[in-house]
């Protein structure tokens, strides 16, 4: 599904589309393939390889996007690209950047909108979906699935968190109590009780676990906190 950039925070959009960055109506979009993954970043280059449209490259860890239109990357790559783009000076226009991942989690979802990639895709998307992605980058316009789109507009509808209750969820994340939990961040017993009620109500959860869990189909929980309780 295409997505006005208005659907996307301000932060993420960028400003106006530059049409000196896509392809006009009869060229091929230039396509640099740069995706972590040899087997998908194979798959992406077959796919597009095949439309009369699309003039494909492909790259290594360290990516080129010289003369591209559309640059393809994964999650992490694709964050590294807009730090590295937000730090330099550059006098060429820039390609549009669309994340193909298998990462669905709100959280990110978010990070990457929040970066200023350009168009989100996830990896069991089908072949039309991309299609339709790469070809709507082209023409300066964002991309979002439905679905995902649905997803990251009802977080931006929740209170986020304090950096307290961030910090109380990670600990309740490695299974640790109140006691714990106070000891660790030099606060009282009372206080994470409160703390812990203000995560219950923002998550919609109803005891500690159910909590842990919700936040961490958000993405509100790292892998490297649930990692340590095994």
């Amino acid at each position: 599904m295409r997505v006005d950039t208005r659907t996307w925070p301000q932060t993420a959009v960028g400003g106006a589309a530059n049409t000196n960055t896509v392809a006009q109506q009869g060229d091929k979009v230039r396509v640099l393939i740069a995706h972590a993954d040899a087997i998908v970043n194979a798959g992406l280059a077959t796919l597009l390889g095949a439309q009369e449209d699309m003039q494909v490259a492909t790259a290594g860890a360290e990516p080129s996007a010289h003369a591209a239109d559309v640059i393809i990357l994964d999650h992490r790559g694709g964050l590294e690209h807009m730090r590295r783009s937000a730090n330099a000076h550059h006098g060429d226009a820039q390609p549009r950047v669309l994340i193909v991942t298998q990462l669905e989690r709100e959280w990110e979802v978010r990070t990457a909108m929040m970066a200023g990639v350009h168009g989100y895709l996830l990896q069991n998307a089908d072949t039309e979906q991309l299609l339709t992605a790469v070809r709507t980058l082209s023409r300066g316009m964002r991309y979002l699935s439905a679905e995902l789109s649905r997803c990251v507009a009802d977080s931006f509808t929740r209170i986020g968190l304090t950096s307290r209750e961030t910090d109380v969820l990670q600990l309740l994340a490695q299974g640790q109590c109140n006691k714990s939990i106070a000891r660790e961040l030099g606060i009282g017993v009372g206080t994470v009780k409160t703390h812990v009620k203000g995560l219950f109500d923002k998550l919609g959860a109803t005891a500690r676990t159910h909590a842990v869990v919700l936040a961490t189909r958000r993405g509100l929980v790292g892998d490297s906190y649930l990692n340590q309780s095994h």
